[in-house]
């Protein structure tokens, strides 16, 4: 059989995990749950020491791993470390949760319904 793949958006890892748990009746061959960011970096709340100095704005609030001074600069400026943007006009701020789907043509359809109406991105 032909297998098609979804890549679906969440704001929240326990909306992503619902979404699964709901597929898994469907013909799914594969299905992971990520994070992403637009800056490296390992997992949420990552202890960091501050006596050592390595610490910057970025990694405070955007959970980056800065490499060099440049790097951390350039990532402080964002509007998304200063906790002062307004979300973007585009409708995908907070989407940060990526629910990848591989799952059996025939079963697709149903899929793609099951993620909208939890709210997920496709």
């Amino acid at each position: 059989m032909t297998e098609k793949n979804i890549l679906a958006y969440f704001k929240s890892p326990e909306e992503a995990e619902l979404v699964s748990r709901k597929l898994q009746s469907l013909q799914v061959v594969d299905m992971s749950i990520d994070r992403f960011s637009a800056y490296p970096g390992g997992e949420l709340n990552n202890s960091m020491n501050i006596l050592s100095g390595e610490m910057s704005l970025a990694s405070l609030t955007q959970n980056a791993s800065i490499t060099n001074p440049s790097a951390g600069i350039l990532a402080a400026a964002s509007p998304s470390a200063s906790g002062m943007s307004d979300g973007g006009q585009d409708g995908t701020s907070g989407f940060d949760i990526l629910l990848t789907v591989v799952i059996e043509e025939s079963s697709f359809d149903q899929a793609m319904r099951v993620i909208q109406e939890a709210g997920g991105m496709v």
